[in-house]
């Protein structure tokens, strides 16, 4: 219950709604009326369960993970979701007869839910096909058992071209001997996961055929590919009144100058410190950007837009003016900016993104990297690093011209396979048959 994971799962309903398939989501209040909102030109029904009170750990109120003071709060609040289970199942039972429970992978329980039911259950990472693969990799095999330090590069098995870092992974992939309440989570949704019948991704096969046909041949459960998901979303009304940040882009438009979006998701964690270097190497680049974060105002003006409300993305990356976009990589993030043909300056902070920035720059070469002087991909970057990537990027160096034409390739591509006979849809099509007209041997153990 991130926005996260829940846009993209949104996404996708739209598409099996299209294949005029029934489509119940189940959410909580809190978040109900934002979902709700967002499938009013649908007829998808959504049903609301009642998210447990008074869990320690958990501020009360708080029904997603957007909301956390912090992300330690993560593991007590998916945690409290177990609580959810009896009230999920009741609603499962009273529905006409339910072919397949898609499911968020944090919420391992619903494969209890499933096996009890006689249901099939696929589950939705987030993720791709790549960071779910180098994963699974570093807790099975730990290739990272070698090195001497979190900054020394490894390969990894199997993979050979592929050269990491320790400091790529968060714990406890990153550990060697992970223990903990952490730990604890990931095996149990791991667990769960191994038991399901598959696994969703956002992206399209083209976009990584190594890692999937690793995944699925290696690894498993099977893992297709739909995306990018944020093709499904139905292009938004125009009101007579445009935003600011429309009308602002507009104006950069008309006066022919390039402008990079600057975004670094709505969890993200900085240090003050290294949020004031990037605000003095992006003011020292003079290139002009429109960025979403608080505060830097006054000082910024001059050349930028400072957004504080809610922003389209996917329509602000589709704007003509935007050649850029400085990202945490998160893969909604990666998807949208694929998917509009944007090169991507990475900057990633937690979670799976280190991974996704290794994937835009060394796998997809759709964008280039910020890194700290000494390399490495955890250390403090200064001003002058982000002044020089942000000039690589924007004013057509050799580097920007090249991942420039290769994004655009890209892009065309990811917007084909969601097309009519396209690869994403022909899967969609096929996992449709699959959970829907074939009789799986699902049904429940006799008593």
């Amino acid at each position: 219950m991130s926005q996260g994971h829940t846009i993209p799962i949104l996404h996708l309903a739209r598409l099996l709604h299209r294949r005029l398939l029934s489509i119940t989501v189940l959410t909580t209040p809190a978040n109900s009326p934002s979902i709700r909102s967002s499938l009013l030109d649908t007829t998808i029904s959504v049903v609301d369960l009642p998210f447990p009170v008074n869990i320690p750990g958990v501020p009360p109120g708080i029904e997603s993970t957007d909301e956390l003071p912090s992300i330690s709060f993560l593991v007590p609040f998916v945690t409290a979701t177990k609580l959810i289970q009896t009230h999920f199942e009741q609603v499962i039972e009273s529905l006409p007869t339910v072919h397949c429970i898609i499911s968020d992978g944090f919420l391992g329980w619903t494969q209890q839910s499933a096996d009890k039911l006689g249901i099939p259950r696929v589950l939705f990472y987030g993720m791709s096909n790549h960071a779910m693969t180098l994963s699974s990799i570093m807790l099975r095999e730990k290739p990272h058992a070698m090195v001497s330090s979190v900054d020394e590069v490894f390969s990894v098995p199997g993979l050979p071209w592929v050269n990491l870092t320790t400091n790529d992974f968060e714990p406890p992939l990153s550990e060697l001997e992970p223990k903990g309440a952490l730990f604890d989570f990931v095996a149990e949704t791991s667990a769960a996961a191994f038991k399901s019948h598959g696994i969703l991704v956002n992206g399209s096969y083209e976009l990584e055929p190594r890692f999937n046909n690793y995944w699925n041949q290696k690894i498993g459960p099977r893992a297709w590919c739909f995306g990018p998901l944020c093709l499904a979303e139905p292009p938004r009304v125009q009101t007579l009144q445009k935003p600011t940040w429309v009308q602002w882009l507009d104006k950069k438009s008309a006066q022919g100058k390039s402008v990079l979006y600057v975004a670094f998701g709505s969890q993200a964690e900085m240090a003050p410190e290294q949020l004031h270097e990037i605000v003095m190497g992006l003011e020292r680049s003079e290139v002009e950007f429109l960025w979403f974060v608080k505060g830097f105002e006054e000082r910024l003006k001059k050349r930028a837009l400072i957004v504080k409300e809610w922003v389209d993305q996917r329509e602000l990356l589709a704007h003509q003016s935007v050649k850029g976009f400085l990202s945490h990589c998160g893969w909604n993030s990666v998807m949208e900016s694929v998917s509009a043909s944007v090169p991507i300056l990475a900057f990633p902070l937690m979670a799976e993104q280190h991974l996704n920035a290794r994937m835009v720059v060394d796998e997809l070469g759709i964008g280039l990297r910020i890194l700290a002087s000494n390399g490495s991909v955890r250390g403090f970057v200064e001003s002058k690093d982000v002044e020089r990537m942000v000039r690589e990027l924007m004013e057509r160096g050799e580097k920007g011209k090249e991942v420039r034409k290769k994004v655009k390739e890209v892009g065309e591509a990811a917007r084909a396979a969601m097309g009519d006979g396209g690869p994403s849809s022909r899967t969609l099509d096929l996992f449709i048959d699959e959970v829907c007209n074939k009789k799986l041997n699902l049904l429940p153990s006799p008593a």
